[in-house]
């Protein structure tokens, strides 16, 4: 038995780094997933790694930044599993650029890809999930069980970050929805959390090649690893591990907090 069994979960930005291995181990913990991306390839891979494993998943190329698309995300994933009881917003990106330079298309459009896809895909589970818990008050007295939300920060909106004026203001105001969301949500027992990454190994952190839109200088990621007590630079596996702990029974009584996940990370937190 897994503590997920039974469960129906969309993992936004599903695809790829974070999101792949939070769909891989949700599916895991028994959960049927929905793993969500803007690009085809890549959500279809995850889909077909759960499937190897004996998993039930399902690919939905969507871009939540529009509404629209997010409730056809939500209520895809109620036609094929019949309930959504779990939402991961986990996607994201960054363009990086010194303040001074900062334009306004380089910051909606990291707002837009880190907090308006969350906002979106949350707005369009609330149907599903609200609603859900609002009948089993109606008919029993307490929602059936807890239904989990979880959404992605980054330490960096704690410590702050050079270079990254837009990524340390989507990602800060995530932590504050975070603490809003669980006190509408909590009376239908709806837990609403946040885990903060710090330095982990994704294609956003690689380091960078000439002409490459992503990753950072090799100088920076070795400044990184030495910032962090244990010693090493954090695996996507590290992220999903707590965000699974946060989207199963053993958090219930878990809301409104955002779990830093930065391996001792120094510097100001």
């Amino acid at each position: 038995m897994g503590r997920l069994d039974n469960r129906v979960a969309i993992v936004t930005g599903g695809g790829r780094g974070i999101g792949q291995a939070t769909s891989l181990r949700l599916a895991r913990d028994g959960a049927k997933v929905v793993v969500n991306d803007i690009d085809d390839r890549p959500a279809r891979e995850t889909v077909e790694k759960i499937e190897a494993e004996g998993g039930t998943a399902l690919a939905v190329v969507a871009n939540t930044v529009d509404l629209v698309e997010a409730e056809r995300l939500t209520g895809l994933a109620v036609e094929e599993f019949g309930a959504l009881d779990i939402v991961v917003n986990n996607a994201g990106t960054t363009r990086d650029k010194m303040f001074h330079g900062l334009t306004d298309e380089l910051f909606d459009f990291v707002l837009d890809a880190n907090l308006k896809t969350a906002y979106h895909t949350t707005l369009a589970a609330m149907p599903h999930m609200r609603e859900a818990a609002k009948r089993e008050i109606a008919e029993n007295g307490a929602p059936d069980h807890n239904r989990k939300i979880v959404l992605t920060s980054s330490v960096a909106a704690m410590m702050g970050n050079p270079g990254q004026f837009n990524y340390t203001a989507a990602k800060g105001a995530v932590i504050s929805v975070t603490k809003t969301l669980a006190r509408e949500l909590g009376a239908f027992g709806i837990n609403v959390n946040a885990v903060a990454p710090g330095f982990v190994e994704t294609r956003l952190t690689a380091a960078k090649k000439e002409g490459e839109t992503y990753g950072i200088p090799a100088a920076m990621r070795d400044m990184a690893k030495a910032m962090i007590a244990l010693g090493r630079l954090g695996e996507p596996e590290d992220i999903a591990n707590v965000t699974a702990f946060l989207c199963s029974p053993d958090s219930d009584f878990v809301s409104g907090v955002t779990i830093p996940v930065t391996g001792g990370q120094l510097g100001g937190m």
